[in-house]
């Protein structure tokens, strides 16, 4: 594995403890003579010559202090010279440390708003084994805390955790860096009336002891490590597939995700065995940021997507192709986030069109197409090098590499090589890929490299202007076309309305789907009076829509109309729903529309219930101040 070496000096260290300690004077000249740095990995302390292998965890959950109080036993490998492991940590309370049973000193780099801290342990060549005993801190960026009252069913507290890209340290000691895998197996202790799950083999009923172990013998890096502990039910889709979720969602998570049984089988016949042993999902509360976490055998998902009518499960479908793209093969920094996430939905398109057919999936792929492109010219006016797909993210948060570029772009780079060399080739390509490179890491440099020698040449790779696609800003020229027979209907239905005011008749609207509606309402322009807005919305209830996807679609021009019909809808979206990619562009449309005080006054009321994820990007956005 080739990986670029990052150094980011930082002042000496800071002493914090001193078990069976050598004296102050002499542990402080010793400390003073090395500054930690970060490794390969520009956002991890991570070194090479010392990696952990297998993570034993054993944990208390407490919902009164808020807390996990914990032990992390590592194994460890480590090659010759070696004098110290490094590890990752953010608001972490250490309380002591062994190697191999013996009580060691330990220090920590000076904290650092993105990184943490780093926490150096000494050892020697044959140590074996690293014991860190510990508890979370108030800030564990992780760590989401919810009160009855922030869950559906307003009986019992939750707690969920979300690791990547690096908030992994904030719960657990680890070395947080993509590039390094290890296996785990926990027992973890929560109160009676509660179930906790991992991403590991999962109990299907609650323990009435309430300590529950989990095995994960596949190795994973640490930003797949996830937990989470609730009142929640468990219901089988097929004999290796079902749902977690609250009971009063139970049945309606049930109905809505029924195929995933038949998107594992459509994504094996594609590229290979699924390697994961089960595939359950959970429906978490709405505080969740994201639409969905590929947590393996275990994936995490935000309630918006319960539309009813199994439309946004394509969703389900990205995350399962994680199995693959991502859980499997790894990006091995940040910086190539684009090879787990544009493969992934070029995956996903895949498993949606064997599932429901080319016309729904090209429907799909023309919705990615246009918010791309919108996509990329707003990004082009303020940060133009992450329109790059190899990102350069040293010094910043990994999340800001979280954006519609290594999703979208990755997804149109991969098709238009797809349409290079056809569809029977690319998918052998990808089928070895995944194989031959499973529980693997990959730079974009090693599979540029793979992709020249297993299947295009030097000629071909220059003739789709791959380099372009790659270390270039904007979006290439040879952008892949899509055509959609479904939305060119709902273009004919738009125009027709707009140019005379005649709405598409019930016959027309009643079979279209979130897509569709999605479509249109990307489609109005800008010069969309009040009184279409309003003549729409009586007509299909758009404000009072309970799909978020199209909630957060039609916030856009309703907002910049100052159509004031929809400002409590805006209101109550904002203040139940977490799933940042609706909450950006709403706060956004907000602040353009010169709503800024609208904007803050929700925000006051809505930012305790946010992850911590969605309220830093929410913080920058709205220049909030404690």
């Amino acid at each position: 594995m080739r990986m670029r070496s990052f150094l980011l000096g930082l002042p000496v260290l800071a002493l914090i403890s001193c078990q069976n300690a050598p004296t102050k004077e002499k542990e402080s000249m010793m400390l003073s003579e090395e500054a930690m740095k970060t490794g390969q990995d520009p956002h991890s302390y991570a070194q090479a010559d010392a990696k952990v292998k297998h993570l034993n965890w054993i944990a208390d959950v407490n919902f009164e202090k808020k807390e996990i109080s914990a032990v992390a036993n590592w194994d460890i490998e480590v090659q010759a010279g070696a004098q110290n492991i490094f590890f990752d940590i953010y608001d972490l309370q250490i309380d002591s440390i062994k190697v191999d049973g013996d009580l060691v000193n330990f220090a920590l780099s000076p904290f650092d708003h993105h990184l943490g801290q780093g926490l150096r342990i000494p050892i020697g060549e044959s140590s074996k084994k690293v014991s860190i005993y510990y508890r979370t801190g108030d800030d564990a960026r992780a760590l989401q805390w919810l009160d009855p009252a922030q869950t559906a069913d307003k009986n019992h507290p939750f707690l969920f955790t979300q690791s990547q890209a690096i908030l992994a340290r904030s719960w657990v000691p680890t070395q947080d860096s993509p590039g390094i895998r290890f296996t785990y197996d926990a027992k973890v202790s929560v109160p009676k009336d509660m179930i906790a799950l991992m991403s590991a083999s999962n109990p299907m009923e609650r323990l009435d002891d309430g300590v529950y172990k989990f095995q994960m013998p596949q190795a994973i890096p640490s930003y797949l490590l996830a937990m989470a502990v609730g009142n929640v039910r468990f219901e089988a889709i097929s004999d290796r597939t079902g749902v977690y979720a609250e009971p009063s969602l139970l049945d309606t998570s049930a109905y809505e995700f029924a195929d995933l049984e038949k998107m594992v089988q459509a994504a094996e016949g594609l590229y290979g065995p699924y390697a994961w042993g089960r595939y359950d999902l959970i429906v978490l509360p709405p505080s969740f940021p994201f639409g969905g976490m590929e947590n393996p055998r275990l994936t995490f998902a935000t309630p918006t997507i319960l539309a009813g009518d199994r439309s946004l499960v394509s969703l389900v479908a990205h995350e399962l192709a994680h199995s693959w793209s991502g859980n499997l093969v790894t990006n091995a920094t940040w910086d190539d986030f684009w090879l787990n996430e544009g493969f992934t939905v070029y995956f996903e398109h895949r498993i949606m069109e064997a599932v429901y057919g080319h016309e729904y999936s090209e429907m799909l792929a023309s919705l990615t197409r246009a918010g791309l492109q919108e996509a990329a010219v707003e990004m082009l006016k303020e940060v133009p090098n992450d329109t790059k797909l190899k990102l350069d993210l040293e010094g910043r948060n990994p999340d800001d590499g979280v954006t519609s570029i290594p999703y979208d772009k990755g997804y149109f780079f991969l098709r238009l090589i797809e349409e290079r060399v056809g569809r029977e080739r690319f998918d052998e390509f990808l089928k070895n890929y995944f194989q031959g490179h499973k529980f693997e890491v990959m730079t974009t440099e090693e599979f540029i490299t793979y992709l020249k020698e297993n299947l295009l040449s030097e000629e071909e790779y220059a003739a789709i202007k791959g380099d372009t696609w790659i270390y270039e800003t904007g979006i290439p020229d040879n952008l892949p076309e899509v055509q959609s027979d479904r939305f060119q209907k709902v273009d004919a239905a738009l125009n027709t309305f707009l140019s005379s005011g005649d709405l598409p008749a019930s016959t027309i609207t009643d079979a279209w789907t979130t897509h569709e509606w999605l479509h249109l309402i990307n489609s109005l322009p800008d010069s969309t009076s009040l009184e279409q807005l309003a003549q729409l919305d009586e007509a299909y209830g758009l404000s009072a829509s309970g799909n978020s996807e199209i909630s957060a679609a039609w916030f856009q021009p309703t907002i910049a109309a100052g159509y004031e019909a929809v400002y409590p809808k805006v209101e109550s979206f904002l203040t139940s729903v977490g799933r940042r990619k609706f909450l950006t562009p709403t706060y956004k449309a907000l602040l353009s529309a010169g709503q800024d005080k609208m904007a803050k006054d929700i925000y006051t009321k809505a930012r305790p219930n946010y992850h911590a994820v969605s309220r830093e990007t929410m913080d920058a956005l709205l220049d909030w101040k404690e």
